[in-house]
């Protein structure tokens, strides 16, 4: 997550401003009046929904955020205007129309279950003289964002006109567009960078059922060219995700664990989109980073935000190799490599009985960066460094033991009489041996950037139990 700290992208949402209300209690009976739970309201919280979760998602995510919205004149417009100056957020162009109210989502909740929602809201368009402020604001400012992102709840904000209008001037000045799409027709999305229905709302748009990865092609396909698209985004559930692009489908598999509330996924995954984009991610990376974020916010119970902590403690929790994952050959070593902006630590050795002093050296050898990285000698280059009655344990069966071991990111055989060249291979920031190399040249520390010693666990060695075996 070190790249996100490189620059604060400025993101400007266009949307449909909304509150969510949430009543949170417990149910223990069922009311005299009807066959319906009683919920013993607890507490109350108004969180800022709609586009504002949006806005919470970039502004948790460490984005600087302008709006554009219209929203009613009342006491939830207030409410609104106030939470977005406490947080930051720069009013582009927030209009108060005394003819709409602002749109308030109550949501009863009880045992971590939501029992009920209640809707107060204005569905029909902004009126036109709104929509022009918006696009001289947005015409004005549009070129101090890295991204226009369009967040369209269909309560009336992204008319077809105001929509097609801003993509056309964010064309002009070259600014990426993001939409999470609304409704039947998805024509006004037209020349967007990229749009983020999910898997109903794709087969609604397309009248395409999905219902196979043949099905799911065609619907991406004929959004990406119906509406001249950089990227179609399909989000499926449980299923991932699928990216649509001019070298066809990529599809990345869902890493949730746990789902307590899907509530807002939506509007975490285009926010996490659009924040790694504006970072000059790929579309593939970025969704990787989305799929995440969505994972860590569906953990959650409500219209959840994320953080990147959150997000890097997530990914690094689902990172965990099994053994077998862990043991690589060179090519393979060096693809996972080019992966990483992490802290690379290298060791090698035979280790060919493990013991407590090689659990111990490989620990703090970990200890030292990121990422640590096991040369292990062949059996062949085990028998030229110590005879011919070595090794006890074959290169396969010492590899998978170290390969358990949970300091250990990757082990890696060589089969030369020294590492260099796989030292070469791997450039590690930091080269580790052991303590008995003090005062000795170590091969490959003219690669590495800093060279350590570890001092062995005293009385600990594969010679000592060798021959305490043969004595007994």
């Amino acid at each position: 997550m070190e790249r996100f700290k490189e620059k604060t992208p400025n993101i400007l949402v266009v949307g449909d401003l909304m509150i969510d209300h949430y009543l949170w209690g417990k149910c223990e009976r069922i009311s005299p009046e009807a066959p319906v739970q009683v919920v013993d309201v607890e507490r109350e919280e108004n969180l800022m929904g709609g586009a504002g979760n949006v806005l919470n998602n970039l502004l948790s995510l460490g984005a600087t955020v302008g709006i554009c919205s219209v929203i009613g004149d009342d006491g939830g417009a207030v409410w609104i205007d106030n939470r977005l100056d406490e947080k930051g957020v720069k009013k582009v162009a927030l209009l108060k129309d005394v003819a709409r109210k602002t749109t308030k989502k109550s949501r009863i909740i009880a045992l971590h279950q939501q029992i009920v929602r209640v809707d107060k809201e204005n569905k029909e368009d902004i009126a036109l003289s709104s929509q022009e402020v918006i696009l001289e604001k947005v015409e004005m400012v549009l070129g101090e964002y890295d991204l226009l992102l369009l967040s369209d709840y269909k309560k009336g904000v992204l008319t077809d006109s105001l929509t097609t209008n801003l993509i056309m001037i964010a064309s002009k000045k070259g600014i990426p567009v993001f939409a999470d799409p609304k409704g039947n027709d998805y024509s006004k999305y037209t020349g967007s960078t990229l749009i983020t229905p999910n898997k109903k709302e794709a087969s609604i748009a397309t009248n395409i059922e999905i219902n196979s990865e043949a099905t799911l092609v065609q619907a991406g396909d004929k959004l990406r060219n119906a509406l001249d698209l950089k990227y179609a985004f399909i989000t499926l559930s449980e299923e991932g995700m699928a990216i649509f692009g001019k070298e066809g489908m990529t599809k990345i598999p869902t890493v949730a664990r746990e789902v307590f509330d899907v509530t807002g996924a939506g509007d975490t995954v285009i926010a996490s989109l659009a924040f790694a984009y504006a970072h000059g991610l790929d579309i593939k990376d970025a969704a990787h980073f989305a799929n995440e974020a969505a994972a860590v916010a569906v953990s959650k119970v409500g219209s959840a935000t994320v953080t990147l902590e959150e997000i890097s403690a997530y990914h690094d929790s689902i990172s965990v190799k099994k053994s077998h994952q862990k043991v690589v050959n060179w090519q393979e070593l060096e693809k996972e490599l080019s992966k990483v902006d992490k802290t690379t630590v290298f060791t090698n050795g035979c280790f060919d009985i493990l013991h407590a002093g090689h659990v111990k050296y490989l620990e703090e050898a970990k200890s030292y960066g990121d990422i640590l990285i096991l040369g292990l000698n062949s059996d062949a280059s085990v028998r030229r460094l110590k005879g011919e009655s070595r090794p006890i344990n074959s290169q396969d069966d010492r590899a998978v033991v170290l390969a358990a071991l949970e300091a250990i990111d990757f082990v890696v055989v060589f089969d030369e009489d020294t590492p260099y060249e796989l030292i070469k291979l791997v450039r590690p920031d930091i080269l580790v041996k052991g303590g008995d190399y003090e005062g000795k040249e170590v091969v490959g520390s003219d690669i590495a950037k800093e060279t350590r010693l570890v001092q062995f666990v005293e009385g600990k060695s594969t010679t000592k139990i060798i021959q305490k075996a043969q004595l007994s």
